[in-house]
């Protein structure tokens, strides 16, 4: 599992993102409070850089899920794919819960949100383990 391995899984990771927050957009912005234009479009404008730190973070994890399964013997798509599952729903997908829970936020929230850590660490896992 090599940088460009772990880079090909940022970019699937980041890729699932975009998926997973297209099809949920609506209830999510609703959830995290998004002013809404009268013709039900966002009020908001985004900046390139947002997306670059979100990238930079999608980066990290695919680096550290890298050296974790790296020392764990994890080599095969299968193991790969479970694996980061297992890490987006039990250890990112719960942490999101706490912060969603504390700042009283909708639970959906944290479904949608965590939702995306474990599909994403998922396809993760499985991109490093095919190269």
């Amino acid at each position: 599992m090599g940088i460009v391995a772990i880079f090909i899984a940022a970019v699937a990771g980041f890729a699932a993102g975009a998926i997973w927050y297209n099809v949920f957009s609506t209830q999510w912005m609703a959830d995290i409070g998004v002013p809404m234009k009268e013709d039900g479009t966002p009020d908001i404008t985004q900046s390139p850089a947002l997306y670059a730190k979100g990238f930079v973070c999608t980066l990290v994890v695919a680096a550290m899920m890298a050296h974790t399964f790296s020392g764990s013997g994890v080599e095969t798509w299968h193991a790969g794919l479970i694996g980061g599952f297992g890490i987006g729903a039990f250890f990112i997908a719960p942490w999101i819960t706490l912060n969603v829970l504390y700042s009283m936020r909708p639970i959906r929230l944290a479904m949608i949100d965590g939702g995306y850590a474990a599909v994403a660490c998922g396809v993760m896992g499985l991109v490093l383990t095919l190269f």
